[in-house]
């Protein structure tokens, strides 16, 4: 055992991890390689091992934790529905002639998709392989298409039922329920804000998107409503059986999450996509993420254990307590590190991470609980939008076809104006804090 003070821990452990992951290394390895080691040297093999295995079991068996693997089978389930498509159709022919109104519609749908998968891999595909060609086809410009498509098909990670969230929960001893309610104005806003872009920018710039031609959208109104109900009608019971069940108090996230399970199952059943290959593959695919998920999380859980009983927690609550500004001091360099964060390593590591660590400064400072932690989750939305370690861009460009054309920098520049919007979102919850607020205060 050696003697080292907390300050330096504090700087050795963090700086580990940047250094593991720079180096290639997965995030679950670099942290629980790093804390293991720092625990060993300060406190002996014994004490170490103890420490991780309980911090490993306390963390692995939260009940909460078992809504993940079922809210990304659900949503793993959806992408091979057909859901999507049907909506995508219909929405297509009544906004298909405004300027933009392609671009309009893919926000729409990821809003949509968003309340039904809660997981950004899916919703993000989705977008890609369906709304992309579509617009790019039809002469829109490829960063503005890229970029609308990793705009709204980000939403899926925020808006409820989402996996964020579900694990951002138990890290704060915070209500799953109450988080999932706080998410949706934040989310709607995100939304409108988006499409508000859309529209501004299509009107100042107007080749970027032209109007679909009126022969193609040129279908009775009736038409057009009997389409947009039929292909809304699935979703929304999807919603209300997962949310609906959550808000009025029937069933707790996880129940919700096997109700939501067996939902989506019966959709893909009733769009006749359901088969023993599309089962096998959402269930693979299932097993995979849930258990980077939960492995990230263990070794989050035992490395704050070490990085706290070093006391490095008190490094961390001094030094941001005595910033400049008092607590808005303390907040806007919070906010500052989870977005530089943002670049370097995915949301599962900042939220095991940062969550246990900061969660106690807010409280001491006297911020709503629930309305830190949804700034920090519509903070998380930039992590996905910012390169080197963009999941949007991973996903558009690995679920475009190269047929249309799109390159890494066309997709970087789509993201860049919404980045601001998130911005600028956050700003607007800072000044009206009961867009947060507000829903979770009707729950029953």
């Amino acid at each position: 055992m050696i003697e080292i003070s907390p300050e330096i821990v504090a700087v050795l452990m963090l700086g580990g991890i940047f250094v593991g992951v720079l180096l290639g290394y997965p995030l679950a390895l670099s942290v629980g390689g790093v804390g293991i080691v720092m625990g060993i040297l300060l406190f002996g093999p014994k004490i170490a091992g103890e420490l991780y295995y309980g911090r490993f079991f306390s963390g692995l068996e939260n009940y909460v934790l078992l809504a993940v693997p079922s809210f990304i089978f659900m949503g793993t389930m959806l992408e091979h529905s057909g859901v999507a498509e049907g909506m995508y159709d219909a929405l297509y022919l009544s906004f298909g002639g405004l300027k933009g109104g392609l671009a309009i519609t893919t926000i729409l749908i990821g809003t949509v998709v968003a309340a039904c998968v809660g997981i950004i891999g899916a919703s993000v595909t989705m977008l890609a392989l369906i709304a992309l060609p579509a617009m790019i086809n039809r002469g829109y410009d490829r960063s503005l298409a890229a970029g609308c498509v990793a705009g709204g098909g980000s939403l899926g990670i925020l808006i409820p039922p989402s996996v964020m969230l579900v694990v951002y929960g138990p890290m704060a001893n915070l209500s799953v329920g109450k988080l999932f309610f706080g998410a949706f104005m934040p989310g709607f806003l995100l939304s409108a804000m988006y499409m508000t872009y859309i529209l501004i920018r299509c009107a100042i710039q107007p080749n970027l998107a032209p109007s679909v031609p009126a022969s193609e959208r040129d279908v009775p109104a009736s038409i057009k409503l009997l389409k947009l109900a039929k292909s809304m009608l699935p979703p929304v019971i999807l919603i209300l059986a997962v949310l609906g069940s959550i808000f009025f108090g029937i069933a707790a996230p996880t129940e919700a999450a096997g109700v939501g399970a067996l939902a989506a199952t019966l959709l893909a059943l009733g769009y006749r996509r359901l088969n023993w290959h599309v089962l096998k593959n959402t269930a693979m695919s299932t097993v995979r993420t849930s258990g980077m998920v939960l492995l990230i999380g263990a070794m989050a859980f035992a490395f704050v254990g070490v990085f706290m009983r070093a006391n490095c927690d008190e490094v961390v609550t001094n030094t941001l307590l005595a910033a400049p500004g008092g607590k808005w001091g303390a907040f806007g360099i919070i906010m500052l590190i989870c977005f530089l964060l943002g670049f370097l390593i995915d949301w599962l590591g900042i939220i095991f991470i940062m969550v246990p660590i900061v969660t106690p400064i807010a409280a001491a400072v006297g911020f709503d609980p629930l309305w830190f932690a949804m700034m920090i989750c519509v903070n998380l939305q930039m992590s996905f939008m910012t390169p080197p370690f963009a999941y949007a861009l991973f996903y558009i460009k690995g679920a475009a076809d190269p047929k249309l054309g799109l390159t890494t920098a066309n997709i970087i520049t789509g993201m860049v104006p919404y980045v601001f919007i998130i911005v600028l979102a956050l700003l607007l919850c800072i000044a009206f804090p009961q867009i947060i607020l507000w829903l979770p205060s009707k729950m029953l």
